[in-house]
């Protein structure tokens, strides 16, 4: 397999940051990398110019992480309200989609949002208040909070829905905790 070295003009994920020269598939650079114009030929006036390539991409990564880190702070005071269809037992008729989530968070605030940097492991499927992550950059992640009531319902039915839940969980430690205790005594 043919291989040549190239001298990355743009940060690459998964291969390297601007200003570095990597050796890669030479199909791979002529495909894909350069007409994409994020890679040259590693020739020498290139490798030249190296040096100045990665300053330039250390100033562009220091002013996108600035603005990450601002979006961050704006998101981070963000809460989400999802009215939807719930059987009895508090799970959605569907659920709660990545995409369902950027897009009305989009629709808050000023910038777009890339539904593939929510960070949600599967669809929301149960009524509660869920702490949704959102990876801005490598460095910079916010969390914001998601809440999914009934129709009709709002913020404060999903704070005390989340309550009555905790306080439910916290009774069946104790009554788990005093059957073991009544369970150590019979045996004795």
């Amino acid at each position: 397999m043919a291989r040549m070295k190239v001298l990355l003009m743009e940060d690459v994920p998964n291969l390297g940051l601007a200003g570095e020269i990597q050796t890669v598939a030479a199909g791979f650079a002529r495909n894909y990398l350069m007409p994409r114009k994020e890679a040259v030929p590693a020739s020498k006036g290139a490798v030249k110019q190296a040096e100045e390539i990665r300053q330039a991409g250390v100033r562009k990564r220091a002013k996108e992480r600035s603005n990450a880190q601002a979006q961050a702070e704006i998101i981070n005071k963000q809460k989400l309200l999802f009215e939807v269809r719930a059987g009895d037992n508090g799970r959605l008729y569907g659920s709660i989609t990545s995409s369902d989530v950027a897009e009305q968070l989009e629709g808050m605030l000023e910038f777009e949002i890339d539904r593939r940097r929510i960070q949600l492991d599967a669809g929301i499927r149960d009524l509660g208040i869920y702490n949704v992550p959102i990876r801005l950059m490598h460095e910079v992640t916010a969390t914001f909070k998601v809440a999914v009531v009934r129709e009709g319902e709002g913020w404060a039915d999903a704070e005390s829905r989340q309550a009555a839940e905790a306080a439910a969980q916290e009774a069946a430690k104790v009554r788990a905790a005093a059957d073991a205790v009544m369970f150590e005594s019979a045996k004795k």
